[in-house]
């Protein structure tokens, strides 16, 4: 259903059968593990959280392991503010594993 390396990869799928008796597949609740992370990136100007995952992980579309890390609503927050120091995850795949 989702690529490999998407945030919803290890989340578990689940059928829900409506009242007119049709399955619909999806996937469950994705629980956000708590804020941290074992380095820090310091943000330069026009730091972007894609360039940021390229650069810690090698992978651009890890962004999202970023802004789980760090205790922020807005992700685009953590890249606006030159200066700010971000938590970054450390290796693995992210939920679940």
């Amino acid at each position: 259903m989702f690529e490999r390396g998407s945030r919803y990869e290890a989340v578990p799928d689940a059928v829900h059968v409506d009242a007119q008796g049709c399955s619909i597949r999806h996937k469950r609740l994705r629980i956000i593990p708590a804020p941290g992370g074992v380095a820090e990136h310091v943000v330069r100007q026009d730091d972007r959280l894609d360039r940021i995952a390229h650069a810690w992980f090698g992978d651009a579309r890890q962004w999202w392991r970023i802004a789980d890390a760090n205790a922020e609503q807005d992700p685009t927050a953590l890249e606006a503010e030159p200066g700010r120091r971000i938590a970054i995850p450390g290796p693995g795949p992210g939920p679940g594993g």
